[in-house]
């Protein structure tokens, strides 16, 4: 225990010591400056291995990106009933400290969004974390708990999934579900709710951004089920809201020259009962059960088996049994276009504080997005978005009009990592860890493909020419020396 006191001492000497962060933005939440994923600063690595990394640092299970103060880097993941939270040195890779808090419940969710799959965020000192079996915890610099703010259960079938965003001295916090979705605020210095906000939307998975302008409110921008929102930073008040974005919202919008951008999916095609029947009902009793819709052959991403459990434990009597009815109710609450939607946020400075914004469809690409999860990359006047398979688009996000689209050779397989851009380059990680580095513009082009031979998840985090990528079983920073 005195080893232990002593230790926590020294490191908060040291803070003490170090050098104030530098000003401007750093990668503090997922995807970096108001989840743009791009970073302003240079000579990061187009050609990098497992072999030639600055440090490497095992990390333990989870899907969590890394975020960056000056000095440290955090991570979030899992054991069993634990879930952890890591601090790491940026300089060494060397593990600082870890904390653990026990899981208080086990909900079913998708697999893909696993316990320690939500990215935390931090203010620049301290980190606020957000466990869907737990809730809110904050950690100041050297691992104590400051406090926590337990929440839940939640009523979303994949789980939910939007990480915490820092907004001034607030933290906040999207909750969309399929009853009781609510937006929040909490207080950083001491978890306390300031405000919270019942919100009409049912599921969504997408992280929101900030919009602010001189001389108005800041407002909190939201996509999910079915539409944009915004929010008043101040008080969590409704500004707008504009419909036409799909049903089912898993990536996160980006936001460039006043015009958000997001992307989703929904069931735009027939109703399929008959052929689930046909395919899964093995007794012919004309429903199905959970055990005949559990590892369906040929159904790798689990999106079958993750609407079929849906509709057996959403609806209904909630026995996990889908009957026709059920499977009707479902449907027609998934039902919706595929696209990606495109809004304008007009001024009018001589408008009401609640109508000075104005948002207004700008353009709409009616192309597929199902199962789609990374969120789009708007970076020098070109907007991108990865598909599975190594499907890379470029759009001119004026228009909509396509500039380039083509798989990208050498890393044809999954994704679910968001595209990041710095220095004229835009990266790509692919689920079986292959790192892509293009030249970015209208014309793109690879440049590298590097194979790390991992699987990985999640968004790297790009600063001072450094990249910090998680795999499954490491985090890695590749690049150069800082400058300090």
């Amino acid at each position: 225990m005195k080893c232990r006191v002593l230790q926590t001492w020294l490191l908060q000497l040291a803070l003490s010591i170090l050098p104030s962060p530098a000003p401007g933005e750093d990668w503090t939440r997922f995807r970096g400056p108001n989840g743009s994923g791009v970073s302003k600063d240079t000579a990061f690595p187009v050609e990098f291995a497992k072999n030639n990394a600055i440090w490497r640092v095992p990390v333990r299970r989870g899907k969590s990106s890394p975020i960056l103060t000056d000095h440290y880097i955090f991570l979030t993941g899992f054991k069993n009933d634990k879930l952890f939270t890591q601090c790491f040195d940026r300089e060494t890779g060397k593990l600082v400290w870890e904390r653990a808090e026990q899981r208080s419940r086990n909900q079913d969710v998708n697999l893909m969004n696993n316990p320690a799959a939500i990215t935390p965020a931090t203010d620049g000192k301290n980190v606020y974390v957000f466990f869907k079996d737990f809730g809110l915890i904050s950690y100041d610099p050297v691992g104590n708990v400051r406090w926590r703010v337990p929440l839940g259960p939640f009523t979303n079938t994949m789980g939910v999934a939007a990480s915490p965003i820092v907004a001034e001295d607030s933290i906040v916090l999207v909750v969309d579900q399929l009853g009781g979705s609510y937006i929040a605020s909490f207080d950083q210095r001491n978890g306390e709710i300031r405000w919270k906000t019942a919100r009409e939307e049912s599921e969504g998975w997408a992280t929101p951004l900030l919009y602010h302008t001189p001389g108005s409110a800041t407002l909190i921008l939201t996509a999910s089920q079915g539409q944009y929102g915004a929010h008043r930073l101040a008080d969590g008040k409704r500004m707008f809201s504009q419909p036409g974005l799909s049903p089912a919202m898993v990536a996160s919008p980006v936001l460039g020259d006043d015009t958000i951008f997001a992307f989703g999916y929904g069931a735009d095609s027939p109703n399929p009962f008959s052929d689930y029947l046909a395919q899964l009902d093995k007794n012919h009793d004309g429903q199905i059960s959970p055990d005949e819709y559990q590892n369906i052959p040929g159904d790798a991403e689990h999106m079958q088996t993750a609407v079929l459990t849906a509709a057996g434990k959403y609806v209904g009597n909630g026995d996990g049994i889908v009957t026709k009815e059920k499977f009707d109710v479902w449907w027609r609450h998934a039902g919706g276009r595929t696209g990606l939607l495109a809004v304008r946020l007009d001024r009018d400075p001589g408008a009401s504080p609640e109508k000075s914004v104005r948002p207004r469809e700008l353009w709409r690409y009616n192309k597929g997005f199902v199962g789609v999860i990374p969120s789009p990359l708007l970076y020098d006047g070109v907007l991108y978005f990865v598909k599975n398979g190594g499907i890379l688009t470029a759009l001119d996000p004026a228009t909509g009009h396509v500039l380039k689209a083509g798989r990208v050779k050498g890393a044809l397989g999954g994704y679910s990592a968001s595209p990041v851009a710095a220095d004229g380059k835009v990266f790509l990680v692919s689920e079986d860890g292959k790192v892509v580095v293009l030249k970015a513009g209208r014309d793109w082009d690879v440049l590298a493909v590097n194979d790390l031979g991992e699987g990985s998840y999640a968004t790297p985090a790009l600063s001072e020419g450094r990249i910090y990528m998680r795999t499954e079983e490491a985090l890695y920073c590749f690049g150069s020396s800082r400058n300090h």
